[in-house]
């Protein structure tokens, strides 16, 4: 059976998601880490040198408008796990409400980006990429803003990288992170609505506790 948007909302909610080997890929498989990537949402740390970028002007960002194209970019890597199947889902979700991006620009040019899925106050992070320096910093500061302001609870990466480590992202086990999930399905949510993002109110945005 093909992915469908209904089959993946049930697997992200089983806490699974859905990979291709390579963009050319006719078939995905399902992952479950044994340890789970996630961004506390209390502890997201915002450098002094990305206060700066912040505030610089030279940046704009924008919530859901450019979703494929975040998608792309994240996709136009020498090694992918987004095929066309996985593609073309996404928009179905994004289409419906379900998956949304944070984009950030240079003048008209898309320069960085993040995506990924909500269903009550989780956050299922996908991607991000980034064609300039601090791009994909200065989407995630958004999105953790928006996230936190708009009462979202779990901000899944999957896995970690050193660079998602460098900004407060930890792994935790499967069953802590299932524990999570459960709490914050039970909670509703909502991403906001599409539009410009005002970045310094980003850079002056300080993160708080969550309980």
């Amino acid at each position: 059976m093909g992915l469908t948007p209904d089959l993946l909302l049930h697997a992200y909610r089983q806490g699974i998601f859905p990979m291709a080997e390579t963009r050319d890929a006719t078939e995905v498989f399902w992952v479950q880490p044994r340890m789970r990537g996630v961004l506390p949402l209390d502890r997201f740390h915002v450098s002094r040198s990305l206060r700066k970028t912040l505030r610089r002007g030279h940046l704009t960002a924008s919530a859901d408008k450019a979703f494929a194209g975040v998608v792309r970019g994240c996709a136009n890597r020498a090694e992918t796990w987004i095929n066309a199947e996985i593609f073309d889902v996404y928009q179905a979700l994004h289409a419906q409400g379900d998956a949304h991006s944070i984009e950030v620009w240079q003048d008209d040019t898309l320069v960085g980006g993040v995506y990924g899925v909500t269903i009550g106050a989780a956050f299922f992070g996908e991607s991000m990429f980034s064609t300039v320096t601090d791009a994909s910093k200065v989407a995630l500061a958004c999105a953790i803003q928006r996230l936190q302001a708009r009462g979202f609870r779990l901000f899944d990466t999957q896995f970690i990288t050193p660079h998602l480590e460098s900004l407060g992202a930890e792994e935790i086990p499967r069953s802590g992170y299932e524990r999570r999930l459960s709490e914050a399905l039970a909670i509703a949510a909502d991403f906001g609505p599409a539009g410009p993002i005002p970045l310094d109110q980003v850079a002056s945005h300080r993160i708080t506790q969550t309980s």
